[in-house]
């Protein structure tokens, strides 16, 4: 038995890649993965299809694309009956989410504010997400930025992405879960949809159901090598944090500047101690997580520090297009960058 699965996503054209188990070592996670998407591209190529990475399909039109109408079909239709689901922020974005393990209730407390405080800064240099529908977005991440009002109706689910502090598992299910089931149910909801921890759209959720911390606000995607160098960065930051009892940051503070890096990437102002702007901050967390990763950690995290250096994905994509439509259409200078990240999935090499 493979040790990875395939899931189908709300959206027709996208697909999941998922772990049965965890992986012990983050060279088990780039060799079981890299055999997940061979095999996955193996069976779409007979369709003339090939897979694509990155936080959003960068010239696919809504019509082109629907609900997807099979398994979990009534838990799409519940959530249709309350949101608007013709838009990007449902049929247009994919990210990587990392799963983090607890123990302990003690534990999942301490991991889920640190992870807070941290993930407020990660779309700086995780962000994929530049162009949609054939055209430069406004944003560093745009993905992030449809993603943070596909569910304006019930403003409880997402909330300001950047999860409040909590300080108990019953405080968490009351005071979130229970929130938005009570908005969701007032609208009509019905019982797919209500007390489901997965609801939650923050950045940073529980997973009850696997004993994990699930982090939701990095893009990348461009190769299995890349996803790995971000979990690496965010284990072993997260342990400097903890290890050194790191102040948590004012929730308004780090709502702020997770705004303005969904919007400006690396050269974000913000208002961390620590960085005036996103590329200090990332700087200040890259040293932490270099002083505190394991060595089979450290293998991957020049890839980290390349994206605080050089730019996040989103930021490369973006001077890459744009200077190619200088010598033909944008059209033509999209598909070119994106068939060469389409060879950076499949090969599982960086972009560069």
């Amino acid at each position: 038995m493979p040790n990875f699965s395939f899931g189908k996503e709300m959206q027709l054209h996208v697909m999941e890649i998922k772990a049965n188990q965890p992986f012990n070592t983050p060279a088990e996670f780039e060799e079981t993965m890299q055999k997940a998407v061979n095999t996955l591209n193996a069976i779409v190529e007979k369709h003339g299809a090939m897979l694509l990475g990155t936080g959003m399909h960068p010239i696919l039109n809504l019509r082109d694309t629907a609900i997807w109408p099979h398994y979990h079909k009534k838990i799409y239709q519940q959530y249709g009956k309350i949101f608007n689901l013709n838009q990007h922020g449902w049929l247009n974005i994919q990210s990587f989410h990392l799963n983090l393990p607890y123990q302990r209730e003690v534990d999942a407390i301490q991991i889920h504010n640190h992870l807070a405080n941290l993930c407020a800064y990660l779309p700086a240099v995780a962000a994929s997400s530049p162009i949609y529908e054939g055209k430069v977005g406004e944003d560093t991440d745009n993905r992030l930025q449809f993603y943070k009002i596909n569910q304006k109706e019930i403003p409880s689910i997402s909330a300001d992405v950047v999860p409040e502090y909590i300080s108990s598992f019953n405080q968490y299910k009351q005071n979130i879960i229970g929130k938005y089931s009570y908005d969701l149910a007032k609208l009509g909801a019905e019982k797919a949809l209500l007390q489901k921890e997965w609801v939650n759209s923050r950045g940073v959720i529980l997973r009850f159901d696997r004993c994990a911390i699930e982090v939701r606000v990095m893009d990348e995607q461009e190769c299995i090598k890349s996803d790995v160098a971000m979990a690496c960065f965010v284990r072993s930051a997260l342990k400097g944090l903890i290890a050194s009892e790191a102040e948590l940051l004012p929730h308004d503070l780090l709502v702020q500047d997770f705004n303005e890096i969904i919007k400006y990437g690396l050269s974000a102002k913000t208002q961390n101690p620590h960085g005036r702007t996103a590329q200090q901050v990332c700087r200040y967390l890259f040293k932490i997580a270099t002083e505190n990763a394991d060595n089979d950690e450290k293998e991957y995290l020049w890839l980290a520090k390349r994206r605080v250096e050089e730019g996040n994905l989103s930021q490369i994509i973006r001077t890459r297009v744009m200077e190619r439509s200088k010598k033909t259409s944008m059209h033509e200078a999209i598909l070119d960058v994106y068939l060469r990240l389409i060879k950076c999935l499949q090969n599982n090499e960086p972009y560069i």
